[in-house]
């Protein structure tokens, strides 16, 4: 009777290990499978597909502090192709700087408004003058907010006689502000000024 009472007993404990360890590992595969499901649910919402020419391409979110050093760089590009682009069009030319004043404070507006009162942009449109640039670099010092900039380019001007080929840098500071559709990168230039604009070489056409 006793042997028959051992045996039960010991049958009682082999299955209470047997129900914990049970227990242990669905809990344990339980919250294996929730783990992975956020995780892939989050790296789903750093994917973003976008459609371009009939085409789904795939884009990655990320955080910011990741691309500030190449979205401050497109900024300062964006807004010189844009300011020193112009062609002999008034409509061109105000859709251009219009676009470029999103990305800058009064400092970009008053150096507009100087060449515009100087007769600047009336002598592109009458003489049939235009104008491109090629960014040849861009510094960005991340060290401290707002952060400094020097932009380095090449001007190219080109007349009905000539072309003329113009060294040019600026320098100002750059300071977040929130994002738009007119400001994508959420920058705004602040103290711009150019610190060098000369020819370095005309050629007759």
């Amino acid at each position: 009777m006793f042997t028959k009472t051992k045996d039960i007993d010991r049958a009682f404990r082999h299955i209470r290990a047997f129900s914990i360890v049970i227990i242990i590992s669905s809990a344990f595969v339980a919250a294996t499978a929730i783990y992975l499901g956020l995780s892939a649910a989050s790296d789903s919402r750093q994917k973003i597909y976008i459609l371009a020419s009939g085409k789904v391409l795939e884009a990655y979110a990320s955080e910011r502090k990741d691309n500030i050093s190449v979205e401050a760089k497109d900024h300062v590009a964006t807004f010189h192709r844009l300011f020193f682009t112009l062609a002999p069009d008034d409509k061109v030319i105000t859709a251009n700087i219009s676009k470029a004043l999103y990305l800058a404070d009064a400092t970009a507006k008053k150096q507009y408004e100087d060449l515009r009162e100087s007769g600047f942009f009336t002598g592109v449109i009458s003489g049939n003058v235009s104008q491109d640039i090629q960014i040849d670099s861009i510094h960005i010092e991340l060290g401290a907010h707002p952060y400094f900039f020097q932009c380095k380019a090449v001007q190219r001007i080109v007349r009905p006689t000539s072309v003329v080929s113009r060294s040019l840098v600026t320098e100002g500071y750059l300071r977040s502000v929130s994002r738009s559709d007119n400001n994508p990168h959420g920058f705004l230039i602040e103290r711009w000024q150019t610190t060098e604009n000369k020819d370095i070489q005309i050629q007759s056409r």
